[in-house]
């Protein structure tokens, strides 16, 4: 296969500017990690490719799970714009399967969201302890 641009399709070369296409999440359980994470957000886990097992987020980025268990995994932070009418299906989701969510990254406010820049928003924590956070509207910066 050809890393040559001028040989991919017109629509698979990207429209303006940088985008972030993948990334990869290191879990010591590549199948329990994404499913988590597809569950809480509604969305579905996609056929493994090589040793990644991709989440798609529907706006041309997955997150490609790695199983990693010679090693502790090392938490990183994932924030996830949704749609505000999505939001209580998000929570509705983490109660029902028992999981705890927070109104703050440190996780001091249990069974609390928030109202940061006009939208909601919660924190939670997925098997590996990779902090995810869920938003309705994105953070203003300056």
């Amino acid at each position: 296969m050809s890393h040559d641009p001028q040989h991919l399709p017109e629509s698979q070369l990207p429209r303006a500017g940088v985008q972030l296409n993948h990334t990869a999440v290191y879990a010591s359980d590549r199948y329990l990690s994404a499913e988590f994470l597809a569950v809480v957000l509604g969305l579905r886990v996609g056929a493994p490719f090589g040793p990644f097992l991709p989440v798609d987020l529907g706006n041309g980025v997955t997150l490609d799970y790695y199983e990693k268990r010679d090693e502790p995994i090392q938490s990183q932070h994932y924030a996830f714009l949704i749609p505000d009418e999505r939001f209580d299906a998000v929570i509705a989701r983490l109660e029902a399967v028992g999981v705890t969510y927070y109104a703050d990254p440190g996780h001091t406010e249990p069974g609390r969201t928030n109202g940061l820049f006009g939208g909601r928003g919660a924190y939670i924590d997925d098997p590996d302890g990779h902090n995810m956070e869920v938003m309705t509207r994105p953070y203003a910066r300056p």
